[in-house]
């Protein structure tokens, strides 16, 4: 079973994750929604107004499992309403699969639950993920485990990714692709404030110095409104210099409903 968006509006998502229907606060969709008779059909519904903020019409598991770009993921369900992944980035697994070159290191930060590292594993690549909440890491690993990846070489780093990253730089220790979603604001496992108008050119000008000197590729991701496609692009190619850069919006699609545009990304390529 996988995903897949059903309808949006009114502010919200009406989406199937496996065998459950789930509504959750979506603020892009101002316009009404095209199946509005559907929705009442849900399984569950989130609301961030209202102190129980999942609304049962059946019982659910506390967790289960989806297959969603060539990845099998854990899905649960959070107090705050996320699941487990963002299936908006899947499309960026399926395209680095075909820039992976085996045994090429990768580094994946702000990992999250880890499609991009499953992902990039299966084809046989070396993955350094890394994620300031051990919580996510754990979920990773589980979700490693569900793909069969327990022995493939994958390190698991629980830390604050500028720290990290200026480690890392004084070991010469250096990658051939890094992948990169930071939040609009966040806080790394001892505290450090990440604010992403402050911090992304800190950020990238990092990157840039653990990337080898024969890299393949940089994906920049993020959900943060400010940060349009256009300006991704612009941080990358200011920071990463030669080669090719594309950026767009990062879209949920539907056969038949109005798309959800759900961030933006630009990816430079190398060779």
């Amino acid at each position: 079973m996988t995903y897949s968006l059903i309808d949006s509006g009114g502010e919200q998502k009406f989406e199937r994750w496996g065998s459950y229907t789930l509504v959750r606060p979506c603020p892009q969709a101002i316009w009404r929604p095209l199946h509005a008779k559907q929705w009442e059909a849900a399984d569950a519904v989130f609301s961030r107004e209202q102190e129980d903020r999942w609304r049962f019409s059946r019982t659910l598991p506390s967790s289960w499992t989806i297959e969603l770009g060539g990845v099998q993921f854990k899905i649960s369900l959070t107090d705050f309403g996320h699941l487990g992944v963002f299936p908006e980035h899947s499309f960026l697994w399926t395209a680095l699969r075909s820039m992976i070159r085996k045994e090429m290191r990768v580094l994946n930060l702000f990992a999250y639950s880890g499609g991009v590292t499953m992902a990039a594993a299966q084809e046989g690549a070396q993955v350094c993920h890394l994620d300031a909440s051990k919580g996510m890491v754990d979920w990773a690993r589980e979700n490693a485990a569900l793909n069969g990846l327990e022995k493939a070489p994958i390190r698991w780093i629980v830390d604050d990714a500028m720290k990290f990253l200026k480690r890392e730089e004084k070991r010469k220790s250096f990658y051939d692709a890094i992948i990169l979603d930071p939040p609009t604001f966040g806080r790394g496992n001892q505290g450090e404030v990440f604010k992403i108008e402050r911090d992304i050119m800190p950020l990238l000008e990092l990157c840039r110095a653990v990337l080898s000197n024969q890299p393949r590729f940089v994906i920049l991701s993020c959900h943060t409104p400010l940060m349009s496609p256009l300006v991704l692009q612009n941080l990358v190619e200011q920071v990463f210099g030669p080669g090719q850069t594309k950026s767009a919006e990062m879209v949920l699609s539907a056969p038949n409903a109005l798309s959800i545009p759900s961030g933006c990304f630009a990816m430079k390529t190398y060779g």
